[in-house]
């Protein structure tokens, strides 16, 4: 009888990162490896999954709807929260119990807090998608910092109890390992790349790009700054950032630099391997991730990087000064030097891009299905 194995996460709808490294391991999983495997969502969506999904998958929903909460006041999300929790652990309880999985893989959401305690039968297994620094910390602006500190401090360590009673906890890096002392069941394991490609960017082309979501930890208001330095020396280049979420703040930073006409805000795309094979150089200018896969994919289609060396993961991706350079975390014009350094060496650049494409294969799906595989079946062997 075929391994059953359960993954939680909130939806398949949006083209982020967590959910696209999710449908490549269920794929795997199900296609290669010849699990039984089930996707269990706890938010509604509509249509067909951003990422392809395999046939062979079962999805099941508990409609819990917690992305509901950040429509409501403070003073109602809070009661809102309680009881949507509690309705999540009964209906998460009821479906394990039916189900019998083998395996259950939690990624670290609102279940941990309780899922340790769901006498399924099913091993328990946590893949932390971010890095243990800033991980559970809260910032009211209308409580003193003592008490932020004091909620923060309890609140980790309710978390680092259920982590130590699962079977095995998953981080994305060695660096971010270290952050988890006393860990008895930690494992690191590399999140897959999803770009299978034999062609690979030639690296003459005038574009620069950068890939993730607009927010405040993807720092595209720090690669503003360092794109104005860049485009002093060379005008006649264009940096294209591709992502979802609110770009409109960025896209006025750069107005405001004067450098609108080459710092391009996109929106996301299907077809992310092009824009690579277009560009000539990768930056990332994020002030934190959890591992950094689009460094790793730019690599894969043959660009350099330049990197900010933030936690947790481009330490583990990127061989300083070979495929790529890492620039001290938040050194804007550190980071603007190296680019300009790509710029204007061509020859450079085409052999780290060269290097960056042999470097990356130790991220294929089949070299990190494997690894999934040896920790399922050592963990149904305890």
């Amino acid at each position: 009888m075929a391994t059953k194995i359960v993954y939680i996460i909130g939806g398949i709808w949006n083209g982020s990162g967590m959910e696209r490294v999710l449908t490549m391991k269920a794929n795997y999983m199900a296609d290669v490896a010849g699990y039984d495997v089930h996707v269990l969502l706890t938010e509604d969506g509509e249509g067909p999954s951003y990422f392809p999904l395999s046939e062979k998958i079962h999805l099941h929903n508990v409609h819990v709807n917690f992305d509901i909460l950040y429509t409501l006041p403070i003073y109602k999300r809070v009661f809102a929260y309680l009881w949507k929790q509690r309705l999540y652990k009964q209906r998460l309880t009821d479906f394990l119990i039916k189900l019998k999985p083998d395996i259950t893989v939690t990624a670290m959401r609102r279940e941990i807090n309780f899922i340790n305690d769901i006498q399924d039968g099913s091993k328990k297994v946590g893949e932390i998608h971010f890095t243990r620094i800033g991980y559970r910390e809260v910032n009211f602006k209308f409580l003193p910092n003592f008490v932020n500190k004091g909620i923060s401090r309890l609140w980790i360590n309710n978390l680092l109890k259920e982590v130590k009673r699962l079977s095995a906890f998953v981080v994305l890096s060695e660096e971010d390992k270290l952050n988890w002392p006393k860990l008895k069941n930690i494992q690191v394991i590399y999140n897959p790349i999803s770009i299978n490609t034999n062609i690979y960017s030639y690296c003459h082309s005038k574009k620069v790009i950068a890939v993730g979501r607009y927010t405040y930890q993807k720092g595209f208001d720090l690669l503003t700054d360092a794109w104005k330095i860049v485009t002093e020396k060379h005008p006649d280049w264009v940096l294209n950032i591709y992502g979802g979420g609110d770009a409109d703040q960025y896209r006025e930073l750069a107005i405001k630099k004067g450098i609108s006409k080459t710092f391009i805000c996109n929106g996301p795309t299907h077809n992310i391997i092009d824009k690579y094979l277009e560009s000539s150089i990768f930056v990332l200018s994020s002030r934190y991730e959890g591992f950094g896969l689009v460094i790793a994919e730019a690599m894969a289609c043959g660009l350099p990087i330049v990197s900010f060396a933030c936690p947790c993961g481009p330490q583990d991706i990127i061989s300083n000064e070979e495929d790529g350079f890492l620039v001290e975390n938040g050194n804007i014009s550190l980071l603007a030097k190296k680019i300009v350094y790509l710029i204007e060496n061509e020859n450079k650049r085409v052999e780290m891009g060269r290097k960056a494409i042999e470097s990356v294969n130790r991220f294929k799906m089949e070299n990190i299905g494997t690894q999934w595989v040896k920790l399922f079946e050592s963990v149904i062997k305890e």
